[in-house]
This record gives C-alpha cells, sequence and structure tokens, in this order.
C-alpha cells in the first residue's frame, strides 16, 4: 500500500518556472525543462524534487542530493552534484519557500475536514444567524444567535460560535474551537481547539475571599492573524483584548484579559501574555527567550526596584508596553533605558480597527 499523502498532488513546475517565479539565476547546465512536482530535503530529494541550502551546515547533504533541482546561492553552486538544476538565489530559503506555496496552495489555509460543501445538516445553525454565500459548515458546528459569518469561511467540526459573534471573510475555525465575545477580521485562521472570548481571570480578593470581577469587554482579532492550536484568548475586563492585524500566534499560547498586541508579532508556544501587557508591533518572542508576560507580583516587585532608581513608571504598571521579565533584555539591547522607553514607547501605538467582514458583513445574508 502507497504511503498516504495528505495534500493534492500537484501538477508541477518546470526548473525554468521556478527560476522565473522566484527570480533565481539558472547554472550552466541547468534543464531548464526538467519537471518538479514536490518539495523535499537534500537527503531525501529525488529526482522530481526541489531542495535547497542556505548553510554551510548542511554542503556535505548537497554534495550528495539526487534533487532535481536545488536552490542555493553562487558559494554552493560548484559542489552541487553533475544532473542536479542549480538555480542561484540572493535568498535561498525565501525563493524555496514561494515554490512551496505556489505548489501547494491548499496546505495555506484548513479546509472542510469532513469536505463539506456549504451548510451541513448536521450543523446546529440559529435561524437568526447571518451567513454570507460561499460559508462551509461542518458536522457538529454550532453558530449562535445574531452571529455572523463571511463569504469564504470554513467552520470545522464541532466548532461553537456564540452569540453576536462576527467573523470575517476567508478564515478559517478549527474543529472544536469556541469563539464567543468576539469580533474576526477577514483572512483569519484559528487552529483546533482554542477558547477564544471567556472570561479573564479577575477577581477582588479580601479578607472574606475572592470576588469575582464581571469581565465586559471582548476580544478582537484583526486582519489575517493565525492562532495556534490549544490557545485561549480572554475577553476583556472593561476594554477589548485586542490581537493586531498580521500577528502570528503559536500553540498553547495564553492571552489574559485587555492585552494589546500590536501588528505582525510573532508569539512562540507556551507564553504568557498577563492582563495589560501591550507587546508593540512586531514583537518576536523568539529573540526574547519566550518572556511576554508577568505575574501581578513580578509587576509590583519590578515597579518598586524602578521606583528606586527613578524610572517613570506608565499608567497600566509596564514600562511602555515591554513586560517587567522581559524589560532589562530590552533595555540593555537599546543601550540605556531612557533609549528603550523612547522607542518602545513609539512602537506600542495601537493602530486603529480596519473596517472588514467581521465589521460591516455586506452582500447577500441568508
Amino acid at each position: 500500500m502507497a504511503a498516504p499523502h495528505f495534500f493534492k498532488r500537484p501538477s508541477g513546475l518546470t526548473v525554468g518556472e521556478v527560476a522565473v517565479l522566484t527570480g533565481a539565476e539558472p547554472s550552466a547546465g541547468a534543464q531548464l525543462n526538467h519537471l518538479i512536482t514536490n518539495i523535499a530535503p537534500l537527503d531525501r530529494a529525488g529526482q522530481s524534487d526541489l531542495a535547497f541550502l542556505e548553510s554551510a551546515k548542511y554542503a556535505d547533504a548537497l554534495m550528495s542530493t539526487q534533487a532535481g533541482a536545488c536552490l542555493t546561492t553562487k558559494r554552493f553552486e560548484k559542489q552541487a552534484p553533475r544532473g542536479v538544476s542549480v538555480l542561484c538565489a540572493h535568498e535561498p530559503y525565501r525563493a524555496f519557500v514561494a515554490v512551496a506555496r505556489k505548489l501547494y496552495p491548499d496546505a495555506l489555509r484548513p479546509s472542510s475536514l469532513f469536505e463539506t460543501k456549504g451548510v451541513s445538516p448536521e450543523a446546529i445553525v440559529h435561524p437568526s444567524a447571518r451567513i454570507e454565500d460561499g460559508v462551509v459548515i461542518d458536522p457538529g458546528a454550532v453558530i449562535g444567535p445574531r452571529a455572523a459569518i463571511g463569504a469564504g469561511t470554513v467552520i470545522g467540526p464541532t466548532a461553537v460560535i456564540g452569540p453576536d459573534v462576527h467573523i470575517g471573510r476567508n478564515c478559517s475555525i478549527g474543529p472544536g474551537a469556541s469563539i464567543i465575545h468576539a469580533l474576526i477580521g477577514d483572512g483569519v485562521i484559528i487552529h483546533p481547539g482554542c477558547r477564544i472570548g471567556q472570561d479573564g481571570f479577575r477577581f477582588y480578593t479580601d479578607a472574606a475571599g475572592h470576588t469575582k470581577v464581571p469581565q465586559l469587554g471582548r476580544v478582537i482579532i484583526q486582519d489575517n492573524v493565525e492562532i495556534g492550536a490549544g490557545t485561549a484568548i480572554d475577553r476583556g475586563a472593561s476594554g477589548d483584548t485586542v490581537v493586531g492585524e498580521g500577528t502570528k500566534v503559536d500553540n498553547l499560547v495564553q492571552i489574559g484579559h485587555n492585552v494589546t498586541i500590536g501588528r505582525h508579532c510573532m508569539i512562540v508556544a507556551e507564553c504568557g501574555l498577563s492582563g495589560s501587557v501591550t507587546p508593540g508591533r512586531q514583537c518576536d518572542t523568539r529573540r526574547s527567550g519566550g518572556d511576554c508576560g508577568s505575574s501581578d507580583d513580578r509587576r509590583r516587585r519590578h515597579d518598586r526596584s524602578q521606583k528606586r532608581r527613578g524610572v517613570e513608571r506608565t499608567s497600566r504598571g509596564e514600562m511602555a508596553g515591554i513586560s517587567s521579565m522581559a524589560w532589562p533584555r530590552v533595555s540593555s539591547r537599546h543601550g540605556s533605558v531612557t533609549e528603550a522607553y523612547r522607542r518602545s514607547k513609539k512602537d506600542r501605538e495601537v493602530i486603529p480597527l480596519r473596517k472588514s467582514g467581521a465589521f460591516e458583513l455586506i452582500g447577500p445574508l441568508r
């Protein structure tokens, strides 16, 4: 029995077409008519596969590869075996990704797991929900009263969309996800098992115990955001929890109430962003060891320490939106506390929400 392949087999690209797509320069002897139908690492590639080499660490694998074509730099061009069509690119991995996206467009966003067309009869859709044409809703999904879902969006099996939730166009909501008290922009991918819009963890504590504080805000997820599997995003207490346009959040991340994440940030797995933290534009926790949030106790201790040192404190208890755990690392990178404060204050500006399918659904609704 042949090994299963979970994506549609592409018709392929010739080496010449790969060169045109990526802007790479074919080496002398490259077979421009050779057909490439797949991608693979150097040590596993065959005649119909495209591989790449960008680091000297893997140069030995290039010398023994059986790939049909390889994207690399001028530095490694002469190390490829005879018969391998070498394409020289300034950034081989970027070019390799462009080819992978062209060959496998279906892998860029999840599709219906049940191969449903339209709304499954086994889905539960409230009569007052507004569903644009072209929406796919898999069996077992629940769509609540007055929810609105834009064209091209896929709702996975057993996903729950709560009352009044708006989801924009061309989104993908994974199996088992739950979304309440939220507005979701266009082109958003929410992977399986996410929990979005539930209560934030906020209690007033005194001698009598812990008194729950009502959480009355929303979650706002702007366009082209991707949320990894198992991530939880709490709604705001009185304001909103906001995830900025283009931000990518990994699996198993906890985002607390009233957090405001800027545009085009990268949040890696198992991070925790405590309430009201405001990571700035293009924040990348891959470069800060994952330190994005801090407990209230750590924040208070940090504030007291900074006050003794004469450092200005912001109204949220965080220095210009940088978490207390990450602050020493950031300040040393910028060279001084004053310079770090000035730069980070500029970066934490929140861009107003753009209109999208989540906020102004138009067109034929049913």
